[in-house]
Parts: C-alpha cells; structure tokens; sequence
C-alpha cells in the first residue's frame, strides 16, 4: 500500500473537501481517497462507481450479435433529416 502527500491545496478546495467530507460523516482522507478510486473507475466501498458496470457481460455473443443486427437502420444516415 502506497502513500502520496499533496502540497499547496487552494483554500477554496481544501474549505470544499472539508465540507464534503463532514457532510458524508468522514474523513477528507478517506474522502480523498474514495474520489480517486471513483475516477480512476475502481472500486468505492466495494462497489464500482460506474452505473453501468452490472450490465457488463450479461449477453452472450450470440444475444449481443442479434442485438446488433436489430440496430443497422440506426446506422443509416438520411440526408432529409438534415433538411
């Protein structure tokens, strides 16, 4: 496990993440760190951040492949759209 110190923050961000952290009954370390981890699309709390990270690789490629026939028209362009 590492640790990183990080020097010169702006007192409007250090006032904002202190606030942030009260609100969410924390520590701004643990704040900190649950933000990184959110941005870096890992795990928070063990749970991923990304909304859509339960749906990944639910379909088989079968399912995926006749999904994907079913949107060939969307790929179409009609120029009278843009009239």
């Amino acid at each position: 496990m590492g640790s990183i110190t990080i020097h010169e923050i702006d007192g409007a961000l250090n006032a904002r993440l202190a606030a942030e952290a009260r609100r969410r009954h924390t520590s701004k370390n643990a704040l900190i760190k649950e933000i990184l981890a959110e941005k870096m699309g890992m795990p928070v709390n063990g749970a991923y951040s990304d909304d859509y990270r339960e749906f990944v690789g639910l379909w088989t490629a079968e399912e995926a492949e006749a999904f994907a026939r079913t949107q060939d028209s969307n790929a179409a362009i009609d120029p009278g759209d843009w009239e």
